[in-house]
């Protein structure tokens, strides 16, 4: 892509991404049929084997993950401010306590000292994110849930391809969410899913993202083979065939897709170490991340400008986040300003440049002279 508007992100879509799409809306399935199973199965042996279950967004894969987990009124999750708001709000609509704690100055991940200073006896879960496509600092945060008799949550919704200590995102904590939006690695329009290393949290995930019916009747056994029941509330999240087929065409192309990414990462790396005014993202040793974002932090007050004069260009910068506690949602449940300084200093200076595969080096290059003549300037 060269030319015209420039976004921050963008999906890529093939040929035999377009016939297996058409394959299913020529068939007898549009929803809850065999492309479904057949891509909870590619994921599966993706992430080492564990139960996958599927769903409409990366938004819902979180809300069944907590759900899966059994987070609800009286509980906490412990997570950090710097993600999408999702995950804290899926939490908070179970009823579950909210308790941020704040990142880590070099990759912006949830900080496991921070994280344990913020855990409680009504402590559940500790939710990480992957920012950027870089793992979370998972072993200490590992020892942090274990010390509060509390669950690991993952959401990968950025790193989906990534390992940490040679491990595969989606193998590591106890639930790990991945979201499939079209930004992300691998898209199916709209969808994400769960990955749980325990069967049974798997199988409640499931209900709760299968409106809440049970695989078989329990309690009334005696009714015809139409009869279902439904033990708890669910919701209906599940993803159609359509989806699912699209998502296993493009987990074939995943690696391919990470290593695009991690190209474009270095060229941005090489040609932007000499930039004045940036702050360039950092990578620890012991993983290897599946870029999502090229997060750049803007020296010296200047985000803004900066942000305003390259989208005046036609170059799709984003910022990546808005500090979740600082929404009036949260807000008006008594979370202020402060609580977080590295989150809420990293978010001041925080842009990401565009990166998605399809971009070739000539938009990367435009990027650099762009930026570097506005910071120079």
């Amino acid at each position: 892509m060269t030319g015209g508007f420039l976004p921050y992100g963008r999906q890529d879509v093939d040929e035999e991404d377009v016939a297996a799409v058409a394959a299913v809306l020529r068939g007898d399935w549009l929803t809850t049929g065999p492309a479904v199973d057949a891509f909870e199965a590619d994921l599966s042996a993706h992430v080492g084997g564990h139960p996958v279950v599927s769903v409409t967004s990366g938004t819902a894969a979180l809300h069944v993950a907590y759900a899966g987990l059994g987070v609800g009124p009286g509980q906490e999750v412990v997570t950090t401010p710097m993600t999408f708001a999702a995950t804290a709000t899926t939490a908070a609509m179970l009823g579950a306590t909210v308790r941020f704690a704040d990142v880590s100055d070099d990759t912006l991940n949830l900080d496991p000292g921070a994280a344990s200073d913020a855990v409680t006896s009504a402590t559940t879960v500790v939710a990480a994110v992957d920012y950027a496509g870089h793992p979370a600092d998972l072993d200490a945060l590992r020892k942090v849930a274990d010390e509060a008799g509390a669950a690991l949550l993952e959401d990968a919704a950025h790193s989906i391809g990534a390992t940490h200590a040679g491990r595969p995102v989606g193998s590591v904590a106890d639930v790990t969410t991945f979201s499939f939006f079209p930004t992300k690695h691998l898209t199916t329009a709209e969808g994400g899913a769960v990955v749980a290393l325990d069967d049974e949290v798997a199988a409640r995930a499931r209900r709760f993202a299968r409106i809440g019916r049970d695989p078989q009747p329990v309690r009334h056994t005696d009714e015809g083979a139409w009869f279902y029941e439904m033990s708890v509330l669910g919701l209906n999240y599940r993803l159609p065939d359509v989806l699912a087929a699209l998502g296993s065409s493009q987990l074939r192309r995943l690696p391919a897709f990470v290593a695009r990414r991690a190209q474009l990462v270095a060229r941005y790396d090489e040609l932007l170490a000499a930039v004045p005014g940036l702050r360039l993202p950092e990578r620890r040793g012991d993983v290897e991340p599946a870029w999502h974002l090229y997060s750049v932090r803007v020296l010296d007050g200047r985000r803004r400008e900066v942000f305003d004069r390259l989208r005046a260009e036609g170059i799709g910068v984003q910022v990546n986040y808005i500090p979740v506690h600082w929404h009036p949602v949260f807000e008006d449940l008594g979370y202020r300003r402060g609580m977080c300084p590295v989150a809420e200093a990293a978010y001041a200076e925080q842009l990401s440049l565009p990166l998605f595969p399809g971009m070739a080096d000539q938009d990367l290059e435009r990027v650099v002279e762009v930026l570097g003549c506005v910071l120079r300037g």
